[in-house]
């Protein structure tokens, strides 16, 4: 069956209006990095308010990934589409009203949640309604393409809008960062019209019955495991925040024993745990868990260090971001090429390019002064980030059976998006730890280098993980 009747002027339509779901839901991680000292000076937030800003978001994104794709199987895509859509334009319109940074946390939640309903529901789209190989590998490339598109967007963004909306008084001094959200409302509005335009009803698929524990176990896991390492540090770990941490290992127990216990009664599991037994899968998430938490924790500490401890401008660390996505662009461009000559080699020699890029990092970001040099280490890591992400989802998705596809990739997602907000809470944590409540520039790079030689730390253990993979997997 085919859903294009009026040529390929529709086949474009309907692309971009697939692809603006992981458009404006990787947009929102990243503009937020750049804009975070304007938040804090605008809601007056703490350290630990700014890192659940941006780990509410990856959490509910996370812990919602997996189940959203069968309750588009149940509901109908188009139908949950349409909800995620409306949803994320209100909640960014919330957050760009709040006053307060608990308020911000919230719907930042809301949001994050939204996108998780958006995006598979998008990617499954896609694949149903472009139906020959090739069409489909076109597709597929467009919209990886607009996803690596927005991560660059959203960092120049973060730093442009707040600068412009200062300077045009749009929202007084300590209001710029609300453009940061309030540009999604009238691309949500377009985009909502256009998908209920363009994009054809496809048949609900036969779904089992939703897992609303399981939902709930991984929820609560997930809680329990990050907002403690971030609001607990920033108070002095009392109590309850070592027993919440205490309490993940139970829950996480919990859940496994749980989705066996739906597995058993002949019920699609939220999480297909026996995906483990495989040797390759296994290492894949687990190298993938270290290196997300050290690729973007990078982000959130390097645009609040040039900021608020060496005063570069918003508009200047944008500008220096996009040079590290002009540099993934390279290596994702040379890696496609080279990783069917040089294998796991690629994806080492990236890892070492961003190790030594960090290390160059520590000593040439000690002063305000940005010259070529820091253009060219942004670039640096941005061509270690290119030649080692593009390969991670293929190797640790190499062996997996075709039927288990599905609940493969969306286990690597929700990994994926769990690794981000744990280095929110733990490199992150650190740099805010060692600041405490100085304000002065050694202070901050004396933050940003502890922070940055974990990320060291966590990228070699990525190298050593790596070397236990069987050979010749890509």
């Amino acid at each position: 069956m085919t859903f294009f009747t009026i040529g390929d002027f529709k086949k474009i339509i309907v692309l971009l209006i697939l692809s603006a779901t992981v458009f404006l839901s990787v947009l929102d991680i990243f503009i937020v990095n750049v804009a975070l000292p304007s938040i804090e000076r605008g809601i007056k937030a703490t350290g630990g308010d700014l890192q659940l800003v941006v780990a509410a978001y990856l959490m509910a994104y996370a812990a919602l990934m997996i189940s959203a794709s069968k309750l588009g199987d149940r509901l109908g895509r188009k139908k949950i589409l349409l909800v995620g859509l409306i949803g994320f334009g209100i909640s960014s319109l919330l957050c760009g009203l709040v006053e307060t940074p608990f308020q911000l946390i919230i719907i930042r939640a809301l949001q994050g949640a939204c996108g998780a309903l958006m995006v598979p529901q998008g990617l499954a789209l896609l694949q149903q309604l472009f139906t020959t190989e090739k069409e489909r590998s076109w597709a597929l490339g467009i919209y990886g393409s607009i996803a690596g598109i927005a991560s660059v967007l959203g960092q120049l963004l973060g730093g442009l809008l707040p600068a412009w909306s200062v300077s045009v008084s749009l929202f007084g001094d300590e209001g710029g960062w609300r453009l940061i959200f309030l540009i999604n409302v009238p691309i949500t509005i377009l985009v909502t019209f256009l998908t209920i335009l363009y994009i054809p009803k496809v048949d609900k698929l036969k779904s089992e019955r939703f897992d609303y524990v399981g939902l709930f176990l991984l929820t609560i896991f997930l809680l329990s495991l990050i907002f403690p390492l971030i609001r607990g540090r920033e108070m002095g770990w009392p109590l309850w925040s070592i027993m919440m941490l205490g309490l993940s290992f139970p829950i996480w127990k919990l859940l496994w024993f749980q989705q066996r216990a739906v597995k058993d009664k002949g019920f699609d599991s939220l999480v297909n745990f026996d995906l483990f037994k495989n040797i390759t899968f296994k290492l894949g998430v687990v190298l993938s868990l270290f290196y997300f938490i050290a690729q973007d924790s990078y982000f959130l500490i390097t645009g609040f260090f040039l900021q608020n401890g060496l005063s570069v401008s918003s508009v200047s660390v944008g500008i220096l971001f996009v040079f590290q996505g002009i540099g993934y662009v390279i290596g994702s461009f040379l890696s496609a090429r080279l990783i069917k000559f040089y294998g796991e080699g690629v994806i080492s020699l990236g890892l070492m390019i961003m190790i030594f890029s960090l290390i160059g990092h520590l000593f040439a970001f000690n002063s305000g002064k940005i010259g070529v040099l820091q253009f060219m280490l942004l670039a640096l890591y941005g061509l270690g980030c290119g030649s080692v992400l593009p390969s991670l989802l293929t190797l640790s998705l190499k062996n997996i059976d075709i039927k288990h596809a599905g609940s493969a990739s969306g286990i690597y997602s929700t990994v994926q998006q769990t690794a981000i907000a744990l280095g929110v809470a733990l490199v992150g944590g650190l740099f805010f730890y060692v600041l405490q409540e100085r304000i002065s520039p050694g202070a901050f790079i004396e933050a940003y280098r502890a922070a940055s030689f974990m990320n060291i730390i966590f990228l070699t253990i990525v190298l050593g993980i790596l070397k236990w993979f069987p050979k010749n997997q890509l």
